[in-house]
């Protein structure tokens, strides 16, 4: 084959390899044409909710005594009988003997002291007996001398055994005050239970020998404990007439409830704000609200359980939800909902972001109460975008569950 005819024959195999390639490219389906997504940020929203009743105070705090105090003799002596209550955890009654001490050296004060005071009675009636007789003698020897005149020289207090009397009454004065004394002290030998209680701790063995002023337990009341609530000032605000509360007041004014987890379930019991401390935490800057609960070891028993429940424990961490005020007009909100600013972003039925400020009266848990320019069942932003202006377009979704 020649030359020519070699190029000939690879330039018709080119030719047909491009021919065929653009019949193959013509034969490829056309690309689907789609529109750009629209540039608009999707935000997650919720539904505000009106406000109905008083506005909750939450907080929470730690259960301590209303009244707790510490054990001491007020004499010295062996202690010869306890009290089998008087353990840790035990119980006593109010009136009711913890312990006693011996005795007899007490005992034998007290006949002392009445045998002086014996002695003293009889001192008196002799000195009062010679009074009676020197101002008899006076009165004859002074009407002999004044010879029927009408006025007298008043007779020396020493000559009428006036100073002898006196100290006669003073001394039996001081007998009967040493009996008294001698008797008390016998009285001290049983140490008694101010109130009704719970022991907290004891320190004391019998035949042991305990000292005027050694703290031997410690007991705490019974009939009612209180939990100390910091609150900011804003929350305190909400608790209505605080600073007009009494402590210990009859009539409890502002309801409260105490509620603690034990084991699986949840127990309430039902108090009142009794107080507030008039100074502020020096390192908090909270004011701490008194709630006091009367009768802590009832309780209600929660739904679908049976048998005993707990005591309100002292020392226990425990939440408390107070009944604030009653607002004229009031939102609920999700907690999320709120922005930098206490404002929430609203969106409008076109899509549309309106910014509305509010006063926020309380934080709950992931509720938040605010009064401001809203309206029921407004949508509101919880998420999804980090910020809005005025106007901006969002794409809300469905509302999440309240």
């Amino acid at each position: 084959m020649s030359r020519r005819a070699g190029f000939l024959a690879a330039g018709a195999i080119v030719a047909g390899s491009v021919a065929l390639a653009a019949f193959m490219v013509s034969l490829a389906p056309e690309p689907e044409r789609r529109e750009p997504p629209p540039q608009i940020p999707f935000a997650q929203t919720a539904r505000v909710m009106p406000g109905d009743g008083a506005i909750p105070v939450h907080g929470a705090g730690t259960v301590r005594p209303s009244a707790e105090v510490d054990i001491i003799p007020q004499v010295s002596g062996k202690v010869v009988w306890i009290n089998p209550g008087f353990q840790s955890g035990g119980r006593i009654e109010a009136g009711q003997t913890i312990f006693r001490i011996e005795e007899e050296d007490y005992l034998y004060r007290v006949r002392e002291a009445e045998a002086d005071l014996e002695a003293r009675r009889v001192e008196l009636l002799e000195a009062r007996e010679k009074a009676e007789i020197a101002r008899t003698e006076y009165e004859q020897f002074s009407g002999r001398r004044s010879n029927g005149a009408s006025v007298a020289r008043r007779a020396n207090p020493l000559t009428l055994r006036e100073p002898q009397l006196k100290a006669a009454e003073a001394a039996l004065d001081r007998e009967e005050a040493r009996v008294a004394e001698a008797k008390l002290a016998l009285s001290r030998t049983r140490v008694r239970a101010p109130f009704d209680g719970y022991v907290r701790d004891e320190s004391v063995d019998l035949g042991e020998f305990v000292t005027a002023g050694q703290a031997v337990g410690r007991i705490f009341a019974t009939d009612a404990v209180e939990v100390v609530v910091p609150l900011s000032d804003a929350s305190a605000a909400l608790i209505p007439g605080l600073w007009e509360l009494r402590a210990g007041d009859a009539e409890p004014q502002v309801p409260a409830r105490v509620s603690a987890r034990y084991g699986d379930a949840r127990y309430t019991w039902e108090g009142y704000v009794d107080r507030a401390e008039t100074s502020l935490d020096k390192q908090t800057r909270t004011i701490d609200v008194i709630v006091r609960v009367a009768n802590p070891f009832s309780r209600d028993v929660p739904a679908g359980r049976t048998g005993d429940a707990p005591p309100l424990l002292v020392g226990k961490f425990v939440e408390v939800a107070i009944r604030g005020l009653v607002p004229e007009a009031y939102y609920r909100v999700p907690r999320a909902a709120l922005q930098p600013g206490d404002e929430v972003w609203v969106v409008r039925g076109t899509g549309s972001v309106h910014i509305v400020p509010v006063r926020v009266l309380q934080r709950a848990n992931d509720q938040a109460y605010v009064a401001g320019a809203l309206e029921n069942g407004q949508r509101v932003v919880t998420g999804g975008i980090q910020f809005a202006t005025e106007g901006m377009r969002v794409q809300a979704g469905a509302d999440a569950a309240q």
